[in-house]
């Protein structure tokens, strides 16, 4: 079955073209050339690094495209504060997908990813995107952006969603690729959930979390897993202030959760390529985690068929961290 959707990186002469067209548009970019474009139907977010046909890169002047298929009743843009995102899962269609971007380090994203999951019509209205954010050595200077297209709003502190209504004979089916698995090491628990964590319990015994790493010699690139119900979801590492005894995340932790050190992988594109080759097709979208193109050394490396940005982090319902996540718009009839 041929793919549904266009993903490809475009020139920003092709993406006018496009929007001229009334295609709609899901989109990432350097914030220079999604400042280029027209309004119309679409949303973005700054993103620089891409995974390819030919491999990992990272380009200032083109911009990764996700088309929504002819096939979809409809798509509407519309951008969202931190009080506001409990009408994002009552916008979404009953029968739909929602993309969604939201720019990193804002209230937003810390609101999304510590309340999503008990949003009304969470995991029943499928929510999949990522988290915009800055040339790696431009964070802290520079601020990550999203755009609603619609309006044309250049915005840093509130995420853009275009809710896609599909007929009945499609459905949304989101996968998340997570190539780390927990240890069979220590286990964590934290009492409240957060992205900055001092104290936690390590197999039930209260303990400091940074001085916890620091003794044992973690290696931080690889994160903690935890056991979500059967699925493992990712919390990565974001630093350790060691004098305040304070470790930030990428993601928050929960109460209620079992965490463990992931297990080493010594050979990133090789681990993804192994999840993956046997696709039979590309999905309709897909984006992969900064953090794996960096501690994996992607650059110019093939993730078997995918292509698709890479992220400040993915959303596949809820925040998630060193993974991959793809979309398949499945025919159902």
């Amino acid at each position: 079955m041929p793919a549904t959707v266009s993903a490809t990186l475009q020139t920003v002469a092709e993406v006018q073209a496009a929007i001229a067209a009334g295609e709609r548009l899901f989109l990432a970019g350097s914030r220079e050339a999604l400042n280029q474009l027209p309004k119309g139907d679409w949303i973005g977010g700054t993103i620089v690094y891409f995974m390819t046909e030919a491999g990992g890169l990272a380009s200032h002047d083109r911009i990764f495209v996700t088309k929504v298929p002819c096939f979809a009743l409809g798509a509407e843009a519309i951008d969202y504060g931190p009080k506001e995102l409990g009408r994002l899962y009552q916008d979404a269609p009953l029968n739909g997908v929602t993309f969604v971007v939201m720019p990193a380090g804002t209230e937003v994203l810390k609101t999304f990813a510590e309340e999503a999951p008990g949003y009304d019509g969470f995991l029943m209205r499928p929510m999949v995107g990522w988290v915009s954010g800055v040339p790696v050595d431009r964070i802290g200077k520079d601020a990550p952006a999203v755009f609603n297209g619609k309006t044309g709003a250049v915005l840093e502190q509130r995420c853009a969603a275009l809710h896609v209504t599909l007929p009945a004979s499609r459905m949304a089916d989101l996968e998340i690729v997570n190539i780390f698995e927990g240890g069979e090491g220590d286990v964590i628990r934290f009492e409240k959930a957060g992205f900055q964590v001092t104290k936690c319990r390590v197999n039930g015994a209260e303990a400091n979390l940074a001085e916890y790493l620091a003794a044992k010699g973690i290696q931080t690139e690889f994160p903690l897993v935890g056991d979500y119900n059967g699925t493992s979801i990712n919390v990565s590492f974001q630093s350790i202030d060691a004098g305040a005894r304070i470790v930030n995340l990428y993601a928050p932790v929960f109460p209620g959760v079992d965490y463990r050190l992931a297990k080493l992988v010594a050979d990133y594109a090789g681990a993804f390529t192994n999840v993956i080759h046997s696709e039979e097709r590309a999905p309709d979208f897909a984006c992969n985690c900064i953090l794996n193109y960096l501690y994996g050394k992607l650059e110019g490396k093939k993730t078997a068929n995918i292509t698709g940005p890479i992220t400040f982090g993915e959303i596949a319902h809820q925040l998630l961290n060193q993974t991959m996540v793809r979309l398949h718009l499945v025919e159902i009839g």
